[in-house]
């Protein structure tokens, strides 16, 4: 948790200054120590649940922040045969390895049943070629639509009735048509609506459906509830009180087990929960320039660093490092890519001067793994600050980087 003491920010006793110094600008740096209280918290929100974790990895794919929470207990849930082999890498049994793959071939889906990893499937075409191929001798975990919309924002709502994701819960009578007739073993059933959630509510109400669903397969061994659990973006905005929460989804879900004849496990694949706080992003101001309406921050970065304010119009809290007790004014923060490029419209910041370090907030999740080389920009590397060190966990890139794959032919 970076803190402001004698007027430094620190991470862990570290001023951050001294650590973008260090590894240079832009720079994306990680608490450690946060990623793994926010595993704890949440792992412990659940009572005597038989609850599994599963880190939602397309969030931060790095093999040291998979490596720290393999060392916590943590599953991992993937979403493409790249992240299966990253997660194996890391030293993670497959078992531990949930596969979320979407509108992918039966190819990439073979080569993860190779692995020994648990499948799981979204559609019905790809459930029809994959009971053909394995019948029941490869246990599959099916992905239900529920037709909720969770989370305010429609790009990054999974579950509604537009979505691309999962088997729509009114299909559910040909799905179980298909999964009988091929003898397709079913063990588990997985949902996600969406992030941005603050209660247990939209759970429960994916949960019943699911709940309903279940009565139809007779060998489940767990229940996927996805994730989205609420982080703050701004100071002072709302968070998901995860105790609460934890203890509401609970009851529901052991007042199902009950009803279902025997104990299941409930699982969850949190990503940004886990360590989108933990993120800080730090640029340098390149230039401060004035127009006839608006004063522009001008930095290092841009959105081909963290594309996230941009694809999404995400808010993202900015500080001036350099200058934490200046007077506040208007600016509007924008990136060095030959694009419209902005980090934050109209946003009070201590005075900024050319030469300072700015530090975004939850840079953490979806921040260097939605990354670019547009413009031909190296991407910048990446710090992890754990038990008071600092470890360079990715270098930043160079020429060489950008040209390695590219095939030189005489024309």
């Amino acid at each position: 948790m970076m803190q402001l003491i004698n007027n430094q920010y620190q991470i862990q006793g570290l001023n951050l200054i001294d650590v973008a110094n260090q590894y240079e600008t832009p720079v994306y740096v990680y608490d450690g120590d946060k990623i793994v209280n926010q595993y704890r918290k949440l792992s412990s929100a659940f009572g005597s649940t038989k609850v599994k974790i599963k880190y939602a990895c397309k969030a931060l794919t790095n093999i040291n922040i998979l490596k720290l929470l393999k060392n916590e207990g943590s599953g991992i849930d993937t979403v493409s045969i790249q992240e299966v082999w990253l997660a194996i890498k890391a030293g993670f049994d497959p078992k531990d390895i949930l596969y979320t793959p979407n509108c992918v071939s039966i190819e990439e889906i073979a080569m993860a049943v190779e692995l020994g990893v648990q499948i799981n499937i979204d559609n019905i075409s790809i459930l029809e070629q994959f009971g053909n191929k394995y019948g029941n001798t490869v246990p599959v975990c099916i992905r239900i639509n529920p037709h909720i919309m969770a989370g305010g924002n429609h790009q990054i709502s999974t579950g509604h009735i537009d979505s691309k994701f999962g088997i729509s819960y009114y299909q559910m009578r040909h799905l179980v048509r298909v999964v009988t007739l091929h003898n397709i073993d079913v063990v588990g059933l997985h949902m996600h609506t969406g992030s941005d959630i603050l209660d247990a509510g939209v759970f429960i109400q994916g949960a019943e459906l699911l709940y309903d669903a279940a009565k139809n397969f007779k060998n489940l061994r767990f229940l996927d509830f996805g994730s989205g659990f609420k982080v703050a973006y701004k100071l002072g905005d709302y968070t998901v009180n995860i105790a609460e929460t934890g203890k509401a989804i609970s009851e529901s879900f052991n007042n199902f087990c009950k009803e279902y004849g025997r104990e299941l496990e409930l699982w969850f694949e949190p990503g940004k929960y886990i360590v989108s706080e933990a993120g800080f992003f730090v640029v340098k101001v390149n230039v401060i320039k004035q127009t006839t309406s608006t004063v522009f921050v001008g930095v290092d970065s841009g959105q081909n660093h963290l594309i996230r304010p941009m694809f999404y119009n995400a808010h993202h809290h900015i500080v001036n490092l350099s200058n934490p007790e200046g007077t506040e004014r208007i600016y509007s923060v924008v990136g060095y890519i030959c694009e419209t490029d902005t980090f934050a419209w109209d946003r009070k910041l201590n005075e900024v001067r050319e030469g300072d370090l700015l530090a975004f907030y939850n840079a953490g999740a979806y921040g260097y793994s939605m990354s670019s080389n547009y413009n031909s920009r190296f991407r910048p590397a990446e710090v992890l600050i754990y038990k008071g060190e600092s470890h360079l966990i990715r270098k930043r890139e160079t020429m060489e980087d950008l040209l390695k794959n590219q095939v030189e032919v005489d024309l």
